[in-house]
């Protein structure tokens, strides 16, 4: 039998806790499958909140006892918590609960990962570790005793008293219990310090488990970069005496900003040249730099209810990227961007699992950590920044953090900051937080006698539960160049509010060339009719440089599209004009690497359902491989010349420099491998003397079909590095022949290191299938079987991550009948599992529209 049915929670129905809290004191007695933890919290009615009942949040706890100003009371428990009756006034409510952490495999609450106790409490987890209001509008002062025989116990605040067995800890500022965390394991630290501009002295520390502390000095130096960076950008100085980060290899997400206590998946802190790739420093550095700056925007402020996620996610993302981009360069990271926008957030706008970027409802929380409240979340922030200009921006930003410190805030709260320092009404703007979908943004041109007129109109499909869509405000970026290359108009921000608007400009000379939607100013799908001579032109000669990738990139879209639909040959001409660019070594060369990077078999298979065609993975697939041949072909000349030009002769750096030269570097490797059967993939592999040419190289060899000794040989050197091993086995399923891939998947899973209940393993493999195209929509649907298979399994140990892996399917509808006749069985048995958790019962239920 089936749960019963998941109760919804709706936007209009908050109200608030009616009671605040004081101050909370735990105490934690640790034990694997009986750990107690005593409670002493200081209750006092809260004057604006309507008088309810009781009601304290808890799951799988086995209460010992409860009090109420000292007297013992037998509270109404239930399997989600407990209500009692209280005084009318102040009180001080205690309760004892004994829980199973080693049990945890769900990976909420407290959990042991490898021997060691560590917790994690977003969205709601801390009601597995007692009965408490567990919303994140309720925030008390924490302070916390660990008792254990553990030698590093660490909780949240300023370290207190400590001794044989124990130690207390004690956070000053006013938190939601989201933010609680607890580590208590046989750790190591790489310590370091950090003075803030004020002169404030913090004690800076990586923990991890013995054997690891040579992988922590790349993510300390990430640590003091972003603190250095908050404090000359944003104004924000740390708070605390001491900064932890503990990293954990059993984690459901990236990392959790709990104030002071950072927990992060061992994957996204730990790295070495030998063991990490290029994209791996880049991603740490990034998620390093996004806990930190929780700190203000999550943590001293934090939003209200779990509708309001996008408030401090969509703002940190905004921030976190702002850094990137002035740590390793502008132009590639806003292309990198929009790159993981198009292919994880534009899916899911388009799709069944659309939703605003503050929803309106949820059944369970944690289907709602999607792209779209991140990064479509960071690009609201975006448009509205570029609306209001730097100078507005960073008003409004110091009058949020003076005027909501130490509040749970609203999204209206955020926009009236805003309001308040610019004058403007930004209700329409408000839009973008309450609508769904992807607005689609069509463009016409004119001439007449020195005037140029764009003409735009602007379109959001339906959506779930939104079928009528407003219109919204669009900040379009333009420039105009003249047909010599010159830049006539710079960049312009038009401010689109109607859904059809002109624009005129006047005074020019010769018909310009618009470059539209520069530095992608709003998260739109552009359609325009632009010649391929046009989209050559603007390739060549743009200014902009995310247009002239996107010149490039649409140049190549069309020609696969050609390809697959017309049985065309390649367009010459466009390759012509791109080997003109590749030869320009004055451009980043991470930027042309980019450039010759083609569009993914995916969004191919997007663009073909949207001009009414039904997308065959298997002809996608065999297109993207002729053209890459095609290119490798014509280009024998050039690819040894990038090669040597991408060389890189100095001890290895993560730097933007040496990292740009090794894309390039691999990128021609992937080209040559189409040519030379692996041989220069081998060569490589042989010498690489760091992960990302080794990573690279073996990819080139398994699709080359020579890999059986270097996948060997790979594993011998690492198998005892987990990291590197979840590596080794995403790559191999991940690179294989499609038609090899789903075989490939199930011998991995039974191999000696696949443990499916950790989640970085189970997305390795699950991922790899999932990434490679048109091997998961394996024609006979052995792909979907498969993964339906295993997350029936996964549910009852880790609902979460179950969840998140169902988002595979959500694009089903645009196969053929055979493969939606696949995928709705594998839905539909996932669905007729019994028990089947909350979590993947509302995931899977809006993919099948049901």
């Amino acid at each position: 039998m089936k749960d019963a049915a998941p109760t919804t929670v709706y936007l209009a129905d908050y109200t608030p806790f009616g009671w605040r809290i004081e101050d909370v004191h735990l105490t934690f007695r640790l034990a694997p499958h009986a750990t107690r933890v005593l409670a002493r919290i200081h209750f006092a009615p809260c004057q604006l909140a309507p008088q309810q009942e009781f009601f304290l949040h808890g799951e799988e706890l086995r209460l010992i006892g409860a009090k109420i100003d000292g007297q013992e009371v037998t509270p109404e428990v239930t399997d989600k918590g407990l209500t009692c009756a209280v005084p009318a006034g102040r009180f001080l409510w205690e309760a004892e609960v004994e829980i199973d952490p080693a049990n945890n495999t769900a990976l909420e609450g407290l959990y042991m990962s490898g021997g060691m106790y560590c917790t994690q409490c977003e969205a709601e987890g801390f009601r597995k570790i007692t009965f408490y209001p567990d919303r994140p509008d309720v925030m008390a002062t924490f302070t916390v005793r660990i008792e254990s025989a553990m030698p590093v116990l660490l909780s949240n605040g300023n370290p207190g008293a400590s001794g044989d067995g124990f130690a207390e800890w004690h956070d000053p500022w006013p938190k939601p219990a989201y933010l609680f965390a607890l580590v208590a394991g046989d750790l190591r630290n790489h310590p370091d310090s950090f003075t803030t501009k004020s002169g404030h002295k913090v004690d800076l520390n990586i923990w991890v488990r013995p054997g690891d502390e040579g992988k922590c000095a790349f993510g300390m130096q990430a640590l003091k970069a972003s603190m250095t960076w908050d404090e000359d950008v944003y104004g924000r100085e740390y708070d605390l005496d001491v900064f932890n980060i503990v990293a954990v290899d059993d984690f459901n997400m990236g990392a959790m900003e709990n104030k002071g206590l950072n927990i992060f998946n061992s994957s996204c802190v730990l790295a070495s040249p030998e063991t990490s790739t290029d994209d791996n420093f880049e991603r740490i550095e990034a998620i390093i730099a996004h806990e930190y700056f929780h700190n203000w925007t999550g943590n001293r402020i934090t939003c209200r209810d779990w509708f309001q996620l996008c408030l401090k996610e969509g703002l940190t993302v905004y921030r976190d990227s702002q850094f990137t981009s002035d740590m390793r360069g502008p132009e590639v990271k806003r292309i990198s961007d929009v790159i993981d926008l198009r292919a994880r957030q534009f899916p899911e706008d388009q799709g069944p699992l659309s939703h605003p970027v503050r929803p309106e409802s949820f059944q369970e929380i944690n289907n709602f950590y999607t792209a779209t409240v991140y990064e479509k979340g960071a690009e609201v922030i975006g448009m509205l920044k570029r609306l209001v200009g730097d100078d507005d921006y960073a008003r409004a930003l110091d009058l949020y953090f003076d005027r909501h410190d130490g509040d749970a805030a609203t999204i209206e709260d955020w926009l009236k900051v805003f309001e308040d320092v610019t004058g403007r009404d930004l209700s329409q703007f408000k839009r973008w937080y309450s609508q769904s979908g992807t607005p689609r943004l069509s463009v016409s041109e004119a001439w007449d006698n020195g005037t140029f007129t764009l003409t735009f109109e602007q379109h959001t499909p339906p959506t779930p539960g939104q079928a009528d869509k407003l219109p919204q405000v669009l900040p379009i970026a333009v420039g105009l160049l003249n047909p010599n290359g010159d830049e006539v108009v710079p960049t312009r921000v038009l401010e689109m509010t109607e859904a059809k608007q002109s624009f005129d400009f006047t005074g020019l000379s010769a018909r310009p060339v618009a470059s539209i939607l520069r530095e992608f100013s709003a998260p739109v799908v552009l359609e325009r009719d632009a010649d391929p001579q046009q989209r050559a032109f603007l390739l060549a000669h743009d200014t902009d440089a995310f247009n002239r990738w996107e010149a490039g990139h649409i140049l190549a879209r069309d020609c696969l599209l050609a390809m697959i639909r017309d049985g065309a040959t390649p367009d010459t001409a466009w390759l012509d004009g791109l080997e003109t660019v590749l030869r320009d070594s004055t451009l980043d060369p991470d930027f042309r690497q980019m450039l010759v990077a083609l569009p993914s078999q995916s969004e191919l298979a997007q663009a073909l359902h949207e001009q009414g065609s039904t997308p065959d993975p298997d002809a996608i697939y065999d297109a993207v491989m002729t053209l890459r041949l095609f290119m490798a072909e014509r280009w024998a000349d050039l690819l040894p010349k990038l090669a040597e030009e991408a060389r890189v002769t100095a001890p290895y750096q993560p730097d933007a420099e040496q990292t740009g030269k090794r894309a390039l570097g691999n990128m021609v490797l992937g080209l040559l491998t189409h040519t030379d059967g692996g041989a220069a993939a081998q060569a490589q592999f042989d010498s690489a003397d760091n992960m990302t040419l080794q990573l690279a190289a073996l990819a080139n060899l398994i699709r080359a079909d020579k890999a059986k000794a270097a996948l060997a040989a790979f594993y011998d050197q690492w198998k005892d590095d987990r990291l590197v091993m979840d590596k080794w086995f995403g790559l191999q399923v991940g690179a294989a022949d499609p038609g090899k891939a789903v075989e490939v998947a199930k011998a991995l899973t039974a191999h000696e290191k696949f443990d499916w209940t950790n989640p970085n393993r189970f997305r390795a493999v699950f991922g790899g299938l999932i990434g490679n195209h048109a091997g998961f929509h394996r024609k006979d649907g052995a792909g979907y079987a498969l993964l339906a298979d295993w997350l029936i399994k996964l549910d009852d140990k880790n609902p979460q991550t179950t969840a998140r892996m169902c988002s595979a399917f959500q694009t089903w509808t645009r196969y053929d009948s055979g493969r939606q006749t696949h995928a709705k069985a594998a839905l539909e048995r996932i669905m007729a599992k019994p028990n089947l958790s909350r979590d993947v019962n509302e995931m899977v239920s809006r993919i099948l529209a049901i």
